[in-house]
């Protein structure tokens, strides 16, 4: 059995980085995609010194980091008194400290670093318009069902098909995930629609009261990419949909006119309603395993979701070739993973609440904590997280 390739359920970051660990350790696989072509939605990510970790262990840190943009500062504002409260410096301290740089990158072209590699390794198969449905386990391999066409049995099942994972449903059987009732729009508009005294070389948060407005710069300064969160209480969760730019402005009239004009420079504007779930003990089941956001899918006040998942990847390329055995290589990854990702998960939620979208004595407190921390108080703070691919500090 030993022969047969590990099944990968799901062609995202996550199903992919998992791949592309699992042919570094000279493991076959088969990645299978419900959509009919591999690809990847969404604007700018944020990606930290411990994303950069992982690309390198995967064999594509080149690739990665010259795709990247390299911004100077994580960037506070107050939004409501257009003041600032304090910048991260991401300077060559910062770099020395954590042996990589923090940058921001499309997410399509983050996930177009990992496809390229997946496509030129004769270990990895690929295969879209499959629409997984279930599996069934014995004690020498796993069958993925897929909805009208046969069956696929490999050795080992990891279920990395995201936040609403069919393999999840079966394992756990915990439901939908929670609505957090935030409601984010996105929009990515040519460098030169942003208004030109913004135009910083910074992730950049404007934190209000229940909202926030988040911009940086993308592919080489061609772009800006612009996030837009307010806290309506939605109880539906939505994906994507296109939405006027009225609705995008709606509730921050409250907000400094410095920061409010970036909802007027957006165009196209897409609404997503934030979702996650509570940290769990246990993502297995005998020979299969989730991974990304299937199995700790967070808030995304971290800008960790991705750089999670490819530390998984990295975590169970290692655990299997750390073990002959499936079952106990499962285990040492859950184990490896289990308590740092419901640590981000938790922090994720935390950060939102208190950082992203206090307001009177909540924000009052804020900015006098964050203004006083140094330099070397950031990097002290960070440094757990940073450190790290999830495998060792």
């Amino acid at each position: 059995m030993t022969d047969q390739p590990i099944l990968i359920a799901g062609g995202g970051i996550g199903g992919l980085a998992a791949a592309c660990g699992l042919a570094r350790k000279g493991l076959r696989s088969i990645v299978v995609e419900q959509a009919a072509q591999l690809g990847e939605i969404g604007a700018g990510i944020q990606i930290g010194p411990n994303a950069f970790h992982c690309f390198d262990y995967l064999g594509v840190g080149d690739e990665a980091r010259a795709k990247a943009v390299y911004i100077d500062a994580l960037r506070l504002m107050d939004a409501q008194n257009g003041e600032d409260i304090c910048a991260i410096p991401l300077d060559e301290p910062f770099r020395a400290r954590f042996k990589n740089p923090y940058a921001v990158v499309h997410r399509a072209d983050l996930h177009g670093v990992l496809l390229n590699f997946c496509q030129a390794s004769d270990l990895i198969d690929l295969r879209t318009d499959h629409k997984v449905t279930g599996y069934d386990q014995d004690g020498s391999g796993v069958t993925l069902r897929l909805e009208g066409r046969a069956a696929i049995t490999g050795r080992a099942l990891i279920g990395a098909e995201g936040l609403r994972s069919p393999i999840r449903q079966q394992m756990i059987g915990d439901g939908p995930p929670r609505v957090s009732g935030h409601t984010t729009y996105r929009s990515v508009i040519p460098t030169e629609q942003m208004p030109e005294d913004l135009r910083w070389n910074a992730a950049t948060l404007w934190a209000g009261p229940k909202c926030h407005i988040v911009h940086y710069p993308l592919k080489g300064w061609k772009l800006f990419n612009l996030v837009v969160t307010y806290h309506r209480d939605v109880k539906e969760a939505i994906a994507g949909r296109p939405v006027p730019r009225d609705e995008v402005a709606q509730g921050f009239e409250h907000i400094h006119p410095r920061a409010r004009q970036i909802i007027e420079h957006g165009d196209n504007w897409k609404l997503w309603v934030l979702c996650d779930r509570e940290p769990i003990s246990n993502w297995l089941d005998g020979r299969v395993a989730l991974l990304g956001d299937a199995a700790h899918p967070m808030l995304q006040y971290f800008a960790q979701g991705a750089c999670m998942a490819m530390e998984d990847a990295v975590c169970l390329a290692h655990a299997f070739d750390s073990h002959d055995d499936v079952e106990a290589a499962l285990r040492a990854y859950q184990q490896q993973r289990l308590v740092r990702t419901a640590r981000v998960q938790m922090n994720s939620r935390l950060i939102g609440e208190y950082i992203y979208h206090p307001g009177d004595a909540k924000a009052a407190v804020r900015n006098h904590v964050m203004k006083g921390m140094s330099p070397e108080d950031w990097l002290n703070q960070l440094a757990w997280l940073y450190g790290s691919n999830g495998l060792e500090n």
